[in-house]
This record gives C-alpha cells, sequence and structure tokens, in this order.
C-alpha cells in the first residue's frame, strides 16, 4: 500500500507502537533478543529490535496492507 499524504501516514505511525518515525522514513521496529545477531539488528535505549526501514520514495511510503486505516 503506498501512502502519498503525510497526514495520513502521521495517523497511521502514531497508531502503531511499532512504528517510528527516523527522519522522513517510517522505521518497523519489532522487540526481539533475535536483533542481537540479527543484520537488521538494532539496538535502542538498552533493548533489541529487528527493524524494516520504509523509505520516502518519489511515490510515497510503501507499506504493508496491515497498516492500513
Amino acid at each position: 500500500m503506498v501512502i502519498k499524504d503525510l497526514d495520513k501516514m502521521e495517523k497511521i505511525v502514531s497508531k502503531n507502537k511499532n512504528l517510528n518515525w527516523v527522519g522522513w522514513d517510517i522505521a518497523d521496529r519489532r522487540r526481539t533478543e533475535a536483533g542481537r545477531t540479527a543484520i537488521n539488528g538494532v539496538r535502542v535505549d538498552g533493548l533489541w529490535y529487528v527493524q524494516t526501514v520504509y523509505l520516502l520514495t518519489s511515490n510515497g511510503w510503501d507499506i504493508p496492507n496491515k497498516y492500513r486505516m
């Protein structure tokens, strides 16, 4: 699902605790100790997460349909 509207994207991020803004991009973080050794693992505030980043492109943000509003 491609979201082109910033206001709509802000609503989606505010309603989903796994989604976070990283600049203009969206990070989908799932807390797990597996993040310690995962290639897409990140440490945030002392906790490990597996992170998927949805980049802002000229078409908008292409995010999974599970975040549809």
